[in-house]
């Protein structure tokens, strides 16, 4: 591998979904000033607001989204375009 072209500073990293409170500690080199101590250990803190434990699309618990209330108002602004 070539010299010089990877980070120096890839450490152990806690990231804490805000929206369930989830924390999970990966490697990474995002810069924070937050800092978080698990295990009696102290590691900087990246805060989420989604993350794998929160997401629909993971977790299987879809959002119920108004479709009819968007297709009517939709309707209701063009409707001086139509024919």
């Amino acid at each position: 591998m070539r010299k010089g072209i990877h980070p120096e500073n890839y450490r152990l990293v806690a990231f804490k979904d805000m929206s369930n409170e989830d924390v999970f500690l990966t490697k990474s080199t995002a810069n924070t000033k937050e800092s978080l101590e698990i295990d009696g250990v102290e590691y900087p803190l990246i805060k989420l607001e989604i993350s794998r434990t929160s997401h629909p699309f993971y977790t299987g618990k879809a959002k119920l989204v108004d479709t009819a209330g968007r297709i009517d108002k939709f309707k209701n602004k063009y409707k001086k375009f139509s024919k």
